[in-house]
């Protein structure tokens, strides 16, 4: 593991700050990291406020993208909202389906089948609209390169409005309007929108031509704070606000989805990282392994006793995706020990019988193992589809658009990115994928990083320190949970692994005349670091552990090593 520093290049603002705000050093040090360099930003950072969010006819098209749905409400002309099988997707759906269902009668979601019609906008979407009398779709968390899609709809006298957030490619389809921030020619304030967010946007819009109270529309806030955590989108500004009050919304269990989703989690306050990894992997299991309208239905739903037996059948999915993924995992594993395939610079498994609805957790934690930008393949029809994960630093989707030449079909992130391609193009593709991550990948990047914010003694950690820290949240990419490092440390002569392999390790941490708690999951492996009295390094986060009903502070352990003195 690299330990790497955020530099500030500028350590006068550090103390601008820390006068400005009567804060300790380190806390001024902390939001300087985070580019909060003035009074003004601090308080928009520590209050977040509604008002703050930015006016949605900045985006472009969002006056023409209102218009149109509008006279479509007004003439009670019947709309499909479609949207992607993902978490992104499937919020994005139930908040606007849900919306709109207050406003006509004649409203319709659809999530494509993530098997018989892949990802994004479909044929088989826009028959089933025609087939249903449709003449206007709002697709959202996808639409942004459908452009012969778009231009085949239009043949059949359906109109298109889309709500993307993903990066456009050479050329814009000819919907009515397409709300994405990320379009170079758009002056929104904020180009890191999730799917959800820009529908949002749009709701918001609506509500404003309508003369309506926006207040109504906050309900929907819980649904984008799972969208933006699930989606891994930045937690800097506008989804800054939209998260900190979605989040209130989550834990007052105010939707019955949630409530049911969430019936047996002792935990009081959810933070971000708990919605993604206890509400996201269930509603995507709806999509992976059965289909993702269960999951639009479960969000929707506002009868509890059915959201319960909802979220039962979800519960079931989700137990069969773990799995599934486990299974899968681990013959890929195999596959590349088998290949010896340790000197190359990417990984790519293929295998025909691999559950598609699991190839992007499998290449996860391929990425995780290996560290390397990774593609985990499956049979799909006549295709091959992938799934694609990168390491930090490195721009996987500009990787496979510099490998296009063999791909069908490609979309997403800089560190996601789904692809698919034909059977004879897979030797090819795979060749120059790795011609291509070779020359253009920073070998350092291939070393994991750990980025920490700043050293710290064991006495910096005060209540008060706590009490500041506390308020970063919510936590994410641009605003991660600060990250420390202390050096010298022993233990106080606790020392344990813990779980299955012992795999985990838990120990007393000494310096000076205080002690905390610890836990370092996957650190078993660095038991004899830590024996004997030997001083070492830790790099850690600080947080709360709740058990039994009673809280206090731990040491979450991200990596450790012995004192160079």
């Amino acid at each position: 593991m690299r330990w790497t520093k955020t530099e500030i290049p500028d350590y006068s603002k550090v103390e601008q700050l820390q006068t400005a705000l009567g804060v300790d050093a380190k806390i001024a040090e902390l939001l300087v990291q985070r580019n909060i360099e003035n009074f003004e930003d601090a308080k928009q950072f520590f209050r977040p406020k509604l008002e703050h969010l930015h006016d949605p006819f900045l985006m472009k098209n969002m006056q023409t993208a209102t218009e149109r749905i509008v006279k479509a409400l007004e003439s009670k002309e019947p709309i499909m909202v479609y949207g992607d099988y993902d978490v992104d997707g499937t919020t994005s759906v139930a908040m606007m389906s849900s919306y709109l269902s207050q406003l006509s009668e004649n409203i319709i979601s659809y999530i494509p089948d993530r098997y018989s019609e892949g990802y994004g906008v479909s044929y088989q979407g826009i028959d089933y609209a025609k087939s249903q009398n449709i003449s206007l779709i709002v697709a959202l968390d996808c639409g942004i390169k459908a452009v012969e899609k778009v231009e085949y709809a239009q043949k059949l006298g359906i109109d298109f409005v889309i709500c993307d957030h993903h990066r456009p490619g050479d050329k814009i389809p000819e919907a009515v309007a397409v709300l994405d921030p990320k379009q170079d020619d758009c002056n929104y304030p904020y180009d890191e929108l999730c799917g959800c967010g820009v529908g949002f946007k749009l709701i918001q819009a609506i509500q404003k031509t309508l003369g309506r109270s926006e207040r109504k529309i906050y309900q929907y806030l819980d649904l984008v704070a799972t969208a933006i955590g699930s989606d891994i989108v930045p937690i800097t500004g506008e989804n800054r606000i939209l998260a900190h009050f979605g989040l209130k919304l989550i834990n007052a269990r105010k939707r019955a989805g949630f409530k049911a989703i969430l019936d047996n989690v002792k935990k009081q306050h959810l933070s971000i990282t708990d919605v993604v990894f206890m509400i996201g992997p269930r509603i995507n299991a709806a999509g992976r392994m059965k289909h993702g309208l269960f999951a639009v239905e479960l969000l929707s739903e506002k009868d509890v006793e059915k959201a319960k037996l909802l979220a039962s059948s979800i519960e079931d999915f989700n137990t069969d995706r773990k799995d599934t993924d486990r299974q899968i995992t681990s013959e890929a594993l195999e596959m590349i020990s088998e290949n010896k395939e340790e000197n190359r610079f990417t990984t790519v498994v293929y295998h025909p019988d691999w559950h598609k609805g699991v190839i992007g957790i499998v290449a996860s934690r391929l990425t995780e193992t290996y560290y390397r930008p990774t593609l985990v393949f499956t049979k799909n029809g006549d295709n091959l589809a992938a799934s694609a994960r990168s390491v930090k630093g490195f721009d996987v989707y500009n990787a496979l658009e510099t490998s296009s030449e063999f791909i069908t079909q490609f979309g997403g992130h800089k560190y996601a990115a789904g692809l698919t391609l034909t059977e004879d193009n897979f030797e090819n593709f795979k060749a120059k994928f790795e011609e291509v991550v070779q020359k253009t990948i920073d070998p350092e990047l291939l070393i994991p990083e750990i980025k920490y914010d700043t050293e710290i003694q064991f006495e910096d950690v005060t209540p008060k320190f706590i009490r500041i820290l506390k308020q970063f949240a919510p936590f994410g990419p641009g605003n991660m949970k600060p990250t420390f490092v202390a050096k010298n440390v022993t233990t106080s002569g606790y020392v344990k692994k813990l779980g299955e392999d012992e795999k985990h390790l838990k120990c007393n941490i000494k310096s000076g005349n205080l002690v905390f708690g610890s836990i370092g999951f996957r650190l078993g492996e660095k038991y004899e670091v830590v024996q004997n009295m030997a001083k070492f390094d830790i790099i850690f986060n600080l947080e709360e552990n709740e058990w039994n009903g009673n809280v206090s502070l731990q040491l979450n352990l991200k990596d450790l090593r012995k004192s160079d003195s």
